[in-house]
């Protein structure tokens, strides 16, 4: 039997590291336990840490940025590739050329980065956990994540 694979978007890696626990960031690390209690393989691409941390850094959370590497550590990193990288170069080209770009012209486009780190991964049953399925379901199975269990 093979078991699902998680990518974590940026929405809930920022809620499931959040250290305020507000209610939403509490139900979100209360999801996470549940999806790895379960046997769920939950990876973190390195575009979305990068997302996360960035933001962090900018801010100045030092309890934010504590977290987002403790959870980093408790689950399984997902480097970025040539592979991944050239995928979404191809991505950003295509939606660009049918007007349907996911980000502004300059921007480095993350959405399409997570989309192709999620396609090369190759695995057969792969979702990305988000609160922009919008997005990223243009290109790879996206569900908000409180709808995965």
């Amino acid at each position: 039997m093979v078991s699902r694979t998680v990518l974590l978007d940026a929405g809930p890696l920022g809620l499931a590291s959040n250290p305020g626990r507000s209610d939403p960031a509490a139900e979100c690390a209360r999801w996470l336990r549940d999806l790895l209690a379960a046997g769920t393989r939950v990876l973190v691409p390195e575009i979305t840490d990068y997302e996360v941390r960035r933001e962090l850094l900018r801010a100045g959370r030092a309890a934010g940025l504590a977290r987002l590497d403790a959870l980093a550590e408790a689950l399984e990193h997902l480097p970025i590739t040539t592979v991944a990288m050239r995928k979404a170069a191809e991505l950003w080209a295509e939606a660009r050329r049918t007007g349907r770009p996911t980000a502004g012209a300059e921007s480095l486009d993350a959405d399409v980065i997570l989309a192709a780190q999620a396609l090369a991964l190759g695995a057969d049953q792969v979702v990305v956990a988000t609160t922009n399925v919008e997005h990223l379901g243009r290109y790879v199975t996206a569900s908000a994540w409180a709808e995965i269990s």
